[in-house]
C-alpha cells in the first residue's frame, strides 16, 4: 500500500502548534481549529500537552543567546499547548500564510485576517508555530510525535 505522503501527488506534512495563549481561551482554540478544516487540511495527528522548561529549551535551542529566549521558553511553558501534524500539498506555505508574520504589529497592518493578526497579542504570544523548512517540519514532528513515521 502507498503512503498518501510518499506518492506522485505527495502531501506535504507541517508541525502546527497552538501556543498557551490561544489554548486557554476555547473560542480562539476553536476559531484557529476552524481555519485548519475550512483551508482542507488534513489533521494527521493532534494532541495537547503541557511542555517542560526543558523541552522548550531543546525546541528552541536555535534561538539560544538571542534577546527573546527566556521570554519565550518561560511562555511556552507557561500551560498547556496543542500540536498537530497537518497535512495538504503546500502544507508549510500555506500554514504560514494562515498565521501570518511572526511579528504581530506587522500582522495586523500586512495581514489583520491572519491568525496572528486577529489573535496575537505580543511577538512572543503570537497564537501559533510553525514549520518554516521540510527539513524543520521533519525534526519538529519527530519532537512532538516521536512514534510517528510517513
Amino acid at each position: 500500500m502507498t503512503s498518501i505522503f510518499r506518492s506522485p501527488q505527495a502531501l506535504q506534512l507541517t508541525l502546527a502548534l497552538i501556543k498557551p495563549d490561544a489554548v486557554a481561551h476555547p473560542l480562539i482554540l476553536e476559531a484557529v481549529h476552524q481555519q485548519i478544516l475550512s483551508n482542507k487540511f488534513l489533521i494527521v495527528r493532534t494532541r495537547e500537552l503541557q511542555w517542560r522548561k526543558e523541552d522548550c529549551r531543546r525546541f528552541y535551542r536555535e534561538h539560544e543567546g538571542r534577546f527573546f529566549y527566556q521570554r519565550l521558553v518561560e511562555f511556552m511553558a507557561s500551560g498547556p499547548i496543542r500540536a498537530y501534524i497537518l497535512a495538504h500539498k503546500d502544507a508549510i506555505q500555506l500554514w504560514r500564510t494562515l498565521m501570518g508574520p511572526t511579528r504581530v504589529f506587522r500582522a495586523r497592518h500586512m495581514a489583520p485576517d491572519s491568525i496572528r493578526g486577529s489573535f496575537g497579542l505580543t511577538d512572543t504570544r503570537n497564537t501559533t508555530h510553525g514549520s518554516d523548512s521540510v527539513v524543520s517540519a521533519s525534526r519538529e514532528i519527530a519532537a512532538f510525535f516521536p512514534d510517528f513515521r510517513e
